[in-house]
This record gives structure tokens, C-alpha cells and sequence, in this order.
């Protein structure tokens, strides 16, 4: 038996031991909910308190401003990655400067080059969490495939404030109504620190996030 054959046997035997009993219960104790109503004012200025702490942009608007708000934030960014689903009228809104549209499906995914050399992504969002400023995105048609919102320089979310909850438990029990989907949970641009402390940002995403929510 040579060294892989060795590796690989262990870790039969330890899956195989592991699977011999059924696995402990686990602790539900924690808290699930908080005093702050899911979609308030208070859930919303909690999770934008947050979102500024991690660098990331935040605006707020009225429905009826979206169009303007998102026309002012992508209007010179060149060209916009959207995903399939996405509502007609903001990928409008987002374009109406002369940016190009870049569409991203499961069945034409774009190639990594030109997700690298895009302006920005613009994406919807299924939950945002007020207590840790964290926002998640589960695949569906109005968010994409998570590689669009990971290799472009730029990441513009647009979130409604009835999708923000104040803590996690609420929100693993909105995405765990479809456990299937892939998730991808975003607090900020992406950052992180060397040996010495020093943030460095963009390594592993956008370097930019500018959350837009809808009141």
C-alpha cells in the first residue's frame, strides 16, 4: 500500500466510524430573533451603521428615485455585467448613460476576462442581516452566477428595506426556505489584512460595494 492508498483508506474508516451513530442534537438555545422589526427604520439605520463601518457605499432612495440613483452611480462606468433576471427598468436605469450591457446567463456564462475588465456588476440581493452588515445573495435570475459579483472591480446591490432582517437566525430562516441555492455572503468590498495588519482590499472581490436600498 503505497502513501495515497494509506491517506485514503484512514479516511474511509474514519467516515465509516463517524456514520456508525446518529449525530448529536444540535443546540437551538440561541437567540433567534431580536426586538427590531424586520424592515423598520431601526433595521435599516442598524444595517447601514454597519455597511459604512466595512467602507462600503450606502444610498438610500425612494422607489420612484431608483432609476435616477442608479443612472448616477453606472453612468461612467463603461459597461454593466447584469444577470438574466434582473427588472428590466433598472438594467434601463443603469445603461440610460451609455454604458454597455454585459448579460450573464447559465447557458452564455461570460468568460473571466471580460467579467475582469467590466465596469461594474449590478445585482438584486434576497436578504441583508442589520446586525453584522452582512448581505446575501442566493443565485436566483435577479443575482446570478456567484462569479459575477466576484470578479468584477465594482459590485452595485440594490436591496429593498422589507429584505433586511436584524439577525442571523432570521435569515437563515429565509434562505433556508430553498437550501438548494448557492449563497454568497457579502460584508463590505473584499478586504484583507497581512501579517502586519495593514488592509489590503480587492483580493478576493469586488473593491468597490455600493448598496442601494429602497424605502
Amino acid at each position: 500500500m503505497d502513501a495515497r492508498e494509506a491517506i485514503l483508506a484512514r479516511v474511509r474508516d474514519a467516515l465509516g466510524r463517524s456514520q456508525t451513530e446518529p449525530a448529536p442534537p444540535v443546540p437551538r438555545g440561541y437567540r433567534a430573533h431580536s426586538d427590531v422589526v424586520p424592515g423598520s427604520g431601526e433595521a435599516v439605520d442598524l444595517l447601514v451603521d454597519r455597511l459604512v463601518d466595512y467602507r462600503a457605499n450606502v444610498h438610500r432612495c425612494r422607489e420612484a428615485e431608483l432609476a435616477d440613483t442608479l443612472g448616477d452611480l453606472l453612468g461612467d462606468v463603461g459597461s454593466v455585467v447584469v444577470p438574466p433576471g434582473l427588472p428590466p427598468e433598472w438594467v434601463g436605469a443603469a445603461t440610460a448613460g451609455g454604458a454597455r450591457t454585459l448579460l450573464d446567463t447559465a447557458d452564455e456564462p461570460l468568460p473571466n476576462a471580460a467579467l475582469d475588465t467590466a465596469g461594474a456588476v449590478l445585482t438584486a440581493a434576497r436578504v441583508a442581516i442589520a446586525e453584522t452588515g452582512t448581505i446575501v445573495l442566493d443565485g436566483e435570475p435577479d443575482q446570478g452566477r456567484r462569479a459575477i459579483t466576484l470578479v468584477p472591480d465594482r459590485h452595485v446591490c440594490v436591496l429593498h428595506a422589507r429584505q433586511v432582517v436584524a439577525t442571523v437566525p432570521e435569515a437563515v430562516a429565509v434562505l433556508g426556505q430553498h437550501p438548494h441555492r448557492p449563497m454568497t455572503w457579502v460584508a463590505g468590498p473584499s478586504a484583507t489584512s497581512d501579517i502586519e495588519l495593514i488592509r489590503v482590499e480587492g483580493v478576493h472581490g469586488p473593491r468597490t460595494l455600493d448598496v442601494v436600498i429602497v424605502t
